[in-house]
């Protein structure tokens, strides 16, 4: 069984950072989140990590950086960057920043952006590329390639961690259902990851 398959669990799929999330879980608007964990960690919430997702670079599909097959950090380090705004996603804006500090590095940001579908359409629209997590690759955008970012030993430490997090101690069936094929199934979304 898949978390798809499950009959009693509903998924309503919004982009959520992580204070967000945490809200919703405490006062019971949401049972579960899948979210990049936070360095601080609340004692209300359990926290299961999953992974560590595979970070892509977005590429406008003319640019001549769209026929690699793998890009690493000193090959888009003079290419106008689309960076995620720090307050609504301080964990993606630190981990470009950060990538490129380790790289000895400074990005070249060309633009700032809240949302993944933004940042992706900027991208198509030429102004720049972006440092995105696998499952963006998923956004069927016309005029964006998606090239796997190759790090280092020292670039790859929790780069891009995706966890599952919920109210501590609170009783649910369905989000147990829900975590209990989620745990049965890791292994296959690790590989898609």
């Amino acid at each position: 069984m898949d978390l798809t398959q499950l009959r009693c669990f509903v998924a309503v799929v919004d982009a959520l950072h992580f204070g967000q999330a945490a809200r919703q879980l405490v006062t019971c608007s949401l049972d579960l989140a899948f979210i990049r964990p936070p360095e601080h960690q609340s004692r209300q919430l359990r926290f299961l990590k999953l992974y560590d997702e595979t970070a892509m670079v977005a590429v406008p599909s003319q640019h001549s950086l769209s026929r690699r097959a793998r890009l690493a950090v000193h090959d888009i380090a003079h290419e106008p960057l689309i960076l995620p705004n720090r307050r609504s996603r301080p964990h993606s804006h630190d981990f470009t920043i950060k990538l490129f500090g380790q790289a000895g590095l400074r990005p070249v940001i060309a633009q700032a952006a809240e949302e993944k579908q933004t940042i992706i359409n900027l991208v198509a629209a030429g102004l720049g590329i972006a440092i995105v997590p696998h499952w963006s690759s998923r956004m069927n955008v016309a005029g964006v390639r998606y090239v796997k970012l190759e790090l280092t030993d020292a670039e790859h430490l929790n780069i891009l961690p995706l966890a599952a997090v919920w109210v501590r101690d609170a009783r649910d069936t369905a989000r147990d259902a829900a975590l209990d094929v989620l745990r049965a199934n890791l292994a296959n979304y690790v590989q898609s990851a």
